[in-house]
């Protein structure tokens, strides 16, 4: 869709977090690694995932569209911001202002859905999973995942649709990037019925997720409480606390980035919560998965034994290359072939709410 200037306005000023000339090379270096540990670190993520057969599980299905979805997340703003600061100019025309608008929603709303269906995978590991391989098939979870993406596609269009309906005036400051509830401040028009729906859209593709999230929640701490032994209790929790920490980073930062948008403008405090939802959130999500996630530790120590060699050397041979390459196939091949013992690995719980399936006590 082509969007249409209803206005004279040919460019909109991306204000930044200062005007200090000083600041500039420093916040040019920072959000330049903050940007550069973002794109690296989930695509590093991904590839273990794609690389590692362990991993080809719905879990980390989801795990790296979401972190292509952060990368996309990330370019969405932070290029822009270093290329203002790098040739000290401000600006951004209409179009490229719409297009960064359209593309945040787009990436911001796969987020959230995919986070929904991750908790759905939990919510099906953990309180049914005898049944687990059967409902979360490759067919179901590619279907997720597109369902995912074309209804976020929707939000993004429906955004860019009433926003390139509205005429502005000559105050076309935006604080840190352009966001629908910032442009809807700027509009000299009538923007009564375009901020309702703009608003009902974010409740709709906002909140059915996060109800999602809350309802899955809701059931797995219901399963985990009726778990006996402390130990299950632990390893339950432990399989869901990454995912919930993204959740309260990611719900947290985005819930303060429109709250600081909907009340009298407060340009410090709307920028620090755009920074975060926009850079941080996306750059902590593949070390919240990593870190204490044995099967990610595992799958980046064998990318690490296949490409230390091809990385800081000049002198690896062909033959060795292909060496290298043979023992790396054999080490991730060389694995017990029961998938379901497999499976049992990877989801401890599973063993023992299986266990207490079976072995109920009867009356």
């Amino acid at each position: 869709m082509e969007p249409q200037n209803l206005t004279g306005v040919t460019e909109f000023f991306l204000m930044g977090l200062s005007d200090d000339p000083e600041l500039q090379p420093l916040l040019f270096g920072l959000f330049l690694s903050m940007y550069l540990v973002t794109v690296l670190g989930n695509l590093l993520l991904i590839l273990a995932v794609s690389s590692d057969p362990h991993l080809h599980t719905p879990m980390y299905f989801f795990l790296s569209n979401l972190s292509l979805a952060d990368i996309g997340f990330s370019t969405t703003t932070i290029p822009k911001m270093l290329v203002n600061i790098q040739t000290h100019s401000k600006s951004i025309t209409y179009a490229g202002c719409l297009a960064q608008m359209s593309f945040f929603f787009l990436f911001g709303c796969l987020d959230s859905v995919l986070l929904a269906m991750m908790a759905y995978d939990r919510f099906v590991a953990i309180c049914h999973p005898l049944r687990y391989p059967v409902i979360m098939n490759p067919c179901l979870c590619g279907v997720l995942v597109l369902v995912s993406f074309f209804s976020s596609l929707l939000d993004s269009q429906i955004h860019l649709l009433m926003v390139s309906q509205l005429t502005f005036c000559t105050n076309v400051e935006i604080h840190f990037f352009c966001d629908a509830p910032q442009l809807l401040h700027l509009a000299c028009s009538d923007t009564s019925i375009h901020t309702i729906l703009i608003y009902f859209m974010g409740a709709i593709l906002g909140g059915m997720p996060l109800s999602g999230i809350l309802c899955s929640y809701t059931r797995i701490v219901s399963s985990i409480l009726r778990v006996p032994s402390t130990g299950g209790k632990y390893k339950a929790f432990s399989t869901c606390g990454s995912h919930l920490s993204v959740i309260c980073l990611f719900y947290g930062t985005g819930l303060g980035v429109y709250f600081s948008s909907s009340v009298p403008p407060s340009p410090r405090k709307s920028a620090v919560a755009s920074v975060m939802y926009t850079v941080v959130t996306p750059m902590l999500n593949p070390f919240i998965y990593s870190l204490r996630n044995k099967d990610i530790k595992r799958a980046l120590l064998l990318l690490k034994k296949l490409n230390v060699g091809l990385i800081f050397t000049n002198k690896i041979s062909l033959t060795g290359f292909w060496t290298s390459t043979i023992s790396f196939t054999r080490e991730l091949t060389n694995v017990n072939f029961h998938t379901l013992s497999r499976s049992a690995k990877s989801e401890p719980l599973q063993l023992e709410l299986s266990h207490l399936y079976l072995n109920k006590p009867t009356r």
